[in-house]
């Protein structure tokens, strides 16, 4: 192998998060790494919105990339096998981008520009759009863009005019958003901005062809700390009918659908007056508190899905999601109930994350 190629071999993992979570993407990747019994290093800074893991024990970094499934990631917004980040001349970025794409072997079928979800990183795209036709059509001249290769995906992750890091994406292991985020158009009929929460919720977890089945008209659902209303409006556009409980007052437009029943009653407390499809629920506390809530619906299946938001502290998030989640798995496994976990930081959520739990038997 020559030194060239050495110093291409990847090393390194990088992951999109919102900034300000990047202390919280480093304590879930590392306690990951280290269950999967491999040792590296994080690097970032705070409000950066990306982290890069190096990987140092020797062995191939690509390897760790398959082992460390995105879709069991909370935190990060995307996952890619990297090589180290490039440092360009202004006066042509073109070419060292190229050679180092050569150099390292690997083609792609797609190039996706990308930049960290920050007010800096969006300046960059009027630069980023004059070198797409330029970069894309050497690529493929020089036989590393092409049609069919594999579903591979070149990222060129730009942090600054001249600073560019290149990484690339499996099919089955990356999120298939640019930047990792998926963007909604706020409902203006609807009572409150928190409605896009609920359905990126439904966009992340249940697939698309399975929406008609699982999110079908005439289901029933409950949604605990509904007030003004904006999960409950995502619930009655589907056809459903929803026991809304919440202290505060529901907004009326959303009451004069006859699909709404508004309970003034503690959601912690409420019980349903038999099995309802959905449970969802956004209220404000403590993310344990939440949690034992949602387990006493589940262990007694009074839903048959649910999807709940956790309040997280300012610090130590990570562990606070790892702790509710395993308190709850360990119940529904006591409890010997087969069901599908998963939580993601979404692009709508800000100081919390979104769970999503199906109930299989």
């Amino acid at each position: 192998m020559s030194r060239l190629a050495k110093q291409l071999t990847p090393d390194q993992l990088l992951f999109y998060c919102r900034p300000g979570f990047e202390r919280d993407v480093s304590a879930e990747v590392e306690a990951h790494v280290d269950q999967l019994g491999w040792q590296g290093r994080p690097e970032f800074s705070p409000q950066q919105g990306y982290l890069r893991f190096v990987v140092d024990d020797g062995r191939p970094a690509n390897e760790l990339h398959r082992e460390l499934r995105f879709d069991r990631l909370v935190f990060a917004r995307q996952s890619l096998l990297a090589l180290s980040p490039l440092f360009l001349a202004r006066e042509d970025r073109v070419s060292a981008i190229v050679e180092q794409v050569l150099a390292s072997g690997w083609s792609f079928d797609a190039i996706w520009h990308e930049t960290p979800d920050t007010n800096e990183g969006k300046a960059l795209a009027g630069l980023i759009k004059a070198l797409t036709r330029p970069l894309e059509s050497t690529l493929r001249k020089r036989g590393a863009l092409r049609r069919k290769a594999g579903g591979r995906r070149l990222h060129l992750f730009w942090t600054d005019g001249d600073r560019v890091q290149l990484g690339m994406s499996f099919r089955g292991n990356r999120s298939e958003l640019p930047g990792g985020i998926r963007r909604l158009r706020f409902p203006s009929s609807a009572p409150s901005r928190s409605t896009l929460k609920l359905e990126e919720a439904w966009h992340e977890f249940l697939p698309r062809d399975e929406w008609d089945l699982r999110l079908a008209e005439g289901m029933q659902a409950a949604d605990l700390g509904a007030a003004p209303g904006g999960w409950t409006w995502q619930l009655v556009r589907r056809g459903m009918h929803v026991y809304a409980i919440d202290n505060g007052p529901m907004e009326k437009t959303l009451m004069a659908s006859g699909m709404v029943e508004h309970l003034v009653e503690d959601g912690f407390v409420w019980e349903p007056p038999h099995r309802l499809d959905w449970l969802v629920c956004d209220i404000v506390d403590k993310p344990a508190r939440v949690t034992a809530m949602v387990q006493r619906w589940l262990t007694r299946r009074w839903c048959r899905e649910a999807v709940f938001n956790l309040k997280l502290p300012m610090k130590r998030r990570w562990e606070e999601v790892q702790r509710c989640l395993s308190n709850l798995e360990s119940a529904l496994a006591e409890a010997r109930i087969r069901t599908e976990l998963n939580c993601r930081h979404l692009y709508h959520d800000r100081e919390e994350v979104t769970v999503h739990v199906r109930l299989l038997d």
